[in-house]
This record gives C-alpha cells, structure tokens and sequence, in this order.
C-alpha cells in the first residue's frame, strides 16, 4: 500500500510469550463462547470441560495456565463490550440523524 510496515504497530507472535501463555491461548481457544440469549452480550468462556482438556493435552502448570486464560478471558469480555457500545452507539447515531425519534405535527384545516 506504499508504506513500510511498522513493526511497533504490528501484533506481536504468540511464539514470543512463555509456555504456559501459548498453553493458556491454545486451550481457551477450545472453550466454547457464552452469549447472553436477550442482551446477544458477549458473557466469556464455558469452563465445564477445562479439566478434560488439561487432561489431553497434558498441561503441567495448570495453576499458572488458568491465571492467563482467565486474564485474557477478562481482556475478550471488555474487548467485546466495548466494541458492542460502539456498534449500538454508532446505530443510535444513525437513527438520530435520519430523523428517527422526531415528532412531525401536520396542519391539518377543514
């Protein structure tokens, strides 16, 4: 696109963080997502089968793993309500501007 890429500005690998953060990264993402059923908000992970995949994959450090898996869960959770709150407030925007909420009176003579 005729610009370097900044490698400050770039993701950073997976492959640069500690075992036990990979570890975390690789196990949460077979968790499945829970969505509130009214709000369609994003609720974090369901933890019902973490022992079981520890268990396959042979997780070691279970400790530490669980401490980094929560902490990323807790960044995706305000990730993605953050990013609802825009999308709902950028709606709102639109709505506003396109006259929605506006009262019309008409003149109505006989």
């Amino acid at each position: 696109m005729g610009e370097e890429p900044d490698p400050q500005k770039m993701p950073v690998s997976p492959s640069v963080f500690p075992a036990e953060v990979q570890t975390a990264f690789f196990v949460l993402n077979f968790l499945e997502d829970s969505w509130d059923g009214s709000s369609g908000s994003y609720m974090g992970k369901k933890w019902d089968n973490l022992e079981y995949l520890f268990k396959l994959y042979e997780v070691e450090d279970r400790k530490n793993v669980l401490f980094f898996m929560k902490l990323y869960e807790g960044c995706l959770v305000t990730y993605r309500a953050d990013k609802s709150d825009k999308k709902r407030k950028a709606e709102e925007r639109k709505a506003k501007s396109a006259g929605g909420g506006k009262q019309y009176t008409h003149n109505v003579q006989r």
